[in-house]
């Protein structure tokens, strides 16, 4: 269950109805394989298929940090895994004069690890889309938790009454893939390209 407090919360809270909803995930993808430093997507729609509107639909993904312990006693020991470059949500206009570089979205909530994009009306879908750059090997597990409000009286669950929930395994490889794109045909080729030899390692 989720629950986001702060000021005003027990405010916040008693506007939320108490109340689950029926969602379907319509679309979950995030690539089985991808490497350190190469760009991915992890793209999550939801549909209401519920009578009334959902609150606020939020996804909660509770694996794009992990916890360090070296060196001891860090102030914040919470590590990137991916790092968000571009969060789901519009970008905030004008943008703020601090903003960094990198940005969680416009969706991003009190909790670093959700994001919620409003109201979704009966029939309406919404896609959550994250921009990630891996950044730590090996293989992870992530895991993403649909909620139908911020407050934990609201709920979302599939038709069958199942939790709207899903995971992925991911194989982050050490280095990227030695690629390029084959200008003649701009299709991606294995191998690095030498404009005077062509690709290197090309089967002739």
């Amino acid at each position: 269950m989720l629950a986001i407090a702060g000021c005003g919360g027990a405010k916040q809270d008693a506007k939320e109805p108490n109340a689950t909803y029926t969602v379907a995930l319509t679309r979950a993808s995030f690539p089985a394989k991808q490497a350190i430093a190469r760009p991915t997507r992890l793209t999550i729609t939801v549909t209401n298929r519920s009578s009334k509107a959902l609150p606020n639909v939020a996804v909660t993904v509770d694996s794009l940090t992990y916890r360090a312990t070296k060196p001891p006693k860090l102030a914040d020991p919470e590590r990137p895994t991916w790092i968000v470059y571009d969060g789901p949500g519009p970008v905030a206009k004008p943008p703020v004069e601090s903003e960094e570089i990198t940005r969680a979205g416009g969706a991003e909530t009190a909790n670093t690890h959700t994001w919620a994009l409003g109201a979704l009306a009966p029939g309406a879908s919404k896609t959550f889309d994250w921009k990630l750059l891996p950044v730590v090997s090996g293989v992870k597990t992530i895991h993403y938790e649909v909620v139908a409000g911020l407050n934990g009286r609201a709920k979302a669950e599939l038709a069958g009454g199942g939790p709207a929930d899903g995971t992925f395994v991911v194989h982050v490889a050490p280095a990227p893939p030695d690629v390029h794109v084959n200008p003649e045909t701009g299709a991606i080729a294995q191998g690095a390209y030498s404009a005077a030899a062509g690709p290197i390692g090309a089967v002739p």
